[in-house]
């Protein structure tokens, strides 16, 4: 597949997810380069929404790593617990922030960031990293963000 994105504007965030997915899904068909994956993840996500900061950081000797990412520059290590993406891990569940100096012990790689989602990325049942989106507008993420993240999220695992 050719590695261009239609970008849909104009409509609500639940259309870009739908018209986003299967592209995705394209992007994704007989690649099986985790990292090569997820660095197309991450930019088809930015480029459609064109959220503040949008990535992944992975599992390595029991802490987050940065691994691949759109924005500026971030955060390199995160101890389990730690932050909302070290709590996500810690507790394998997605975690959405509308307020994030309301978030107990929040890292603040950039102070632009306002509202936070981050998803845990499982392999065989364990937690192998997480998506990490954030936004400078509070309170911009919601339910359908998260459902339609999980099901980008299951697409690295097909």
């Amino acid at each position: 597949m050719a590695e261009d994105l239609t970008i849909i504007t104009g409509t609500g965030k639940e259309e870009q997810y739908q018209s986003l997915i299967p592209q995705i899904k394209g992007l994704l068909t007989g690649e099986d380069d985790q990292i090569a994956n997820l660095a197309n993840v991450a930019a088809a996500l930015k480029e459609q929404f064109n959220w503040f900061w949008v990535g992944f950081y992975l599992v390595k000797n029991e802490e987050l790593v940065l691994g691949p990412f759109q924005g500026p520059v971030a955060c390199t290590r995160i101890k389990k617990g730690k932050g909302v993406c070290g709590a996500s891990w810690e507790r394998e569940e997605t975690i959405v922030v509308p307020d994030v100096d309301q978030f107990p012990g929040h890292i603040a790689c950039a102070s632009a960031s306002k509202s936070e989602i981050v998803l845990p990325l499982f392999h065989k049942g364990k937690v192998i990293g997480v998506l990490d989106v954030d936004s400078e507008h509070l309170a911009h993420f919601d339910e359908i963000d998260a459902l339609y993240l999980r099901q980008i999220i299951t697409l690295l695992n097909d």
